[in-house]
């Protein structure tokens, strides 16, 4: 095998547009090289900005009408892996702003190019922190009230998201998400001290009694809330771009998305943990790391777990794409798969960072050797609502015909 890297002997199983596998690849060493410095000031900094915006990285799910590539998923899927490689910081903003762009395909169009027009143009949103997310009918649209946390990416975005409920309504109406320029909340930016992801900066945002237009006010089932049953459909009255991207979700946007970087962060730490291992001889020991019969087989374990699951979720995409691209919807056995893949893609990344870390010894702990950043990172991807195990448990319950928990497929 020689030098060869381990990631290469993926299969492809999807239509990839290689031209951005390779803007990916490129990005890579300056990701790298910056990656203490992202989480030093827990936000991406100008020259790292330059660069992605430079390649388009965060138009990579925009409609083609708004100047955006309308990558398919399984192309996503490979370019995220790419990018967590060098830095899962990016690569987190990266997903979570992709999967926010989606709400593009639900607006008009002149309101979906006052938001994403600019070619530096970034929408961010987090979670809504309690019940007091609110929209209230007011002439012309809403007077939105609320708080919200974990808005990852929000610190380069120039318009944010509230994700509430509208006062007076009911029925599958009664959530939107009502889009606003980051400058007219207010940002607590000292909110985001974490362990790991630490260059998201996915602060707590907040505004008070402001005026949403109603062009701005987005359809939940634009942001993956549609819970559907299996068999049930309700019609997309107000998605206005038919490509078949957009029959999809941004919950799965967010399912393969955060998978990718859980497994790209794993796929740097078992190649960085592969050098250490032709060089060291731990203190005490008398045999090479790579003459370890113990550290070879793990070696190998560790990249069966990361190909495997990382080719199971392409196949996954591609089948979902081509299955919407024929029927024009997304069937829900197919949903059911994405959702047991990403979780487990996640944990088998876990498995690797925590093996290759404890592999490494001593040589770990230190800030300056690649290892110790990684695991804070995985560990910040393993403890999201992605990786959570009640995914098994839903999944397992839809195989045993019983009612699972939609909130998350």
């Amino acid at each position: 095998m020689g030098n060869r890297s381990l990631r290469n002997l993926m299969p492809d199983f999807g239509s990839m547009d290689q031209d951005w596998i390779a803007r990916a690849r490129a990005l890579t060493p300056l990701l790298a090289a910056a990656a203490p410095r992202i989480e030093e000031e827990r936000a991406l900094p100008a020259d790292v900005l330059d660069a992605l915006h430079a390649a388009k990285m965060f138009r990579m799910l925009l409609p083609r009408s708004l100047g955006g590539a309308e990558l398919d998923l399984e192309t996503f899927f490979q370019v995220i892996c790419v990018v967590a490689e060098g830095d899962a910081s990016t690569a987190w903003c990266m997903v979570q702003n992709s999967g926010c762009s989606l709400a593009a395909a639900y607006m008009a169009p002149e309101a979906a190019r006052k938001v994403f027009g600019d070619p530096r143009a970034v929408l961010a949103w987090g979670f809504a922190t309690g019940a007091s997310c609110r929209a209230v009918p007011a002439p012309g649209g809403w007077k939105l009230s609320g708080t919200w946390g974990f808005g990852s990416g929000n610190r380069h975005s120039s318009w944010l998201g509230g994700h509430c409920q509208l006062a007076g309504e009911g029925g599958e109406t009664a959530e939107r998400t009502m889009l606003f320029p980051r400058s007219a909340a207010a940002i607590k930016d000292d909110s985001w001290n974490v362990i790991g992801l630490r260059g998201t900066g996915s602060d707590t945002y907040s505004v008070s009694e402001l005026f949403i237009p109603a062009e701005y006010a987005v359809v939940a089932r634009a942001i993956g809330r549609d819970h559907l049953q299996a068999g049930r459909v309700v019609p997309d009255s107000e998605r206005r771009e038919q490509g078949t991207l957009y029959r999809f979700t941004a919950t799965n946007v967010y399912q393969c998305g955060f998978a990718a970087v859980g497994l790209g962060i794993a796929r740097a730490m078992l190649a960085s943990f592969i050098e250490l291992a032709k060089q060291k001889t731990p203190a005490g020991g008398q045999l090479p790391l790579r003459d370890d019969h113990r550290i070879q087989t793990r070696i190998a374990l560790s990249e069966a777990k990361l190909a495997s699951a990382g080719a199971w979720l392409q196949q996954i995409l591609r089948a979902m794409r081509e299955e919407c691209a024929a029927s024009g919807k997304i069937d829900f056995e197919q949903r059911i798969r994405l959702r047991l893949a990403a979780t487990y893609a996640i944990h088998a990344a876990l498995e690797v960072v925590e093996a290759s870390y404890a592999d490494a010894g001593a040589t770990a702990i230190f800030q300056s050797n690649p290892f110790e950043r990684r695991l804070r990172d995985m560990h910040a991807v393993s403890q999201q609502i992605q990786s959570s195990a009640s995914h098994y448990e839903s999944v397992g319950q839809h195989y045993l015909g019983m009612k699972p928990n939609l909130r998350f497929i």
